[in-house]
Formats: C-alpha cells, sequence, structure tokens
C-alpha cells in the first residue's frame, strides 16, 4: 500500500476515533468523498492499525444507529423554521 493512502487512512481514523465525527462530516473537514472515507475506515484501515480500526468501527455503529435519530431532528427543525416564517 502507497505511504500517501497509509497517512491519509491515519489521519481520517484518528479525526473520528477521537471526535467521535460522522463519515459525511470527515469527509468535508479533509475534502475527500463519502465513499473514500468510508472504505478507508472500513476496509483499509483493518491492515493497517486493528486497533485503531475497533475504535473507529464502535464509533461508526454508533453513529449509525443514531442516524435516525438525527434525520429525524433536523426534519423537524425544518418545519419549526418554516412554521416560524409564516
Amino acid at each position: 500500500m502507497r505511504v500517501e493512502l497509509i497517512e491519509r487512512t491515519l489521519k481520517e481514523a484518528r479525526y473520528i476515533a477521537e471526535t467521535g465525527a460522522t463519515v459525511r462530516d470527515t469527509a468535508k473537514v479533509f475534502h475527500y468523498s463519502k465513499s473514500t472515507v468510508h472504505k478507508d475506515a472500513t476496509e483499509r484501515l483493518y491492515f493497517i492499525d486493528k486497533a485503531l480500526y475497533f475504535k473507529v468501527k464502535k464509533v461508526l455503529k454508533t453513529n449509525l444507529e443514531e442516524r435516525h435519530i438525527r434525520g429525524g431532528l433536523a426534519t423537524r427543525e425544518k418545519y419549526l423554521k418554516v412554521k416560524r416564517e409564516r
């Protein structure tokens, strides 16, 4: 694996593990696509640093479980904003 790829994967993984960020947030911070960040975190990281991989996997699992709640809150805010503007 190329050195640049390993360094990128480790930077993204450390960011996710330290901040609890979502794949989407991480992609915005590092200016990569969501699919690139997801592949780095779920496939490549396992072969680079297994301990960090399991930390990141736990964060991603939590984010996946909470996704429907965040979506519902965003929808609620959207309609409250529309209501206030009337």
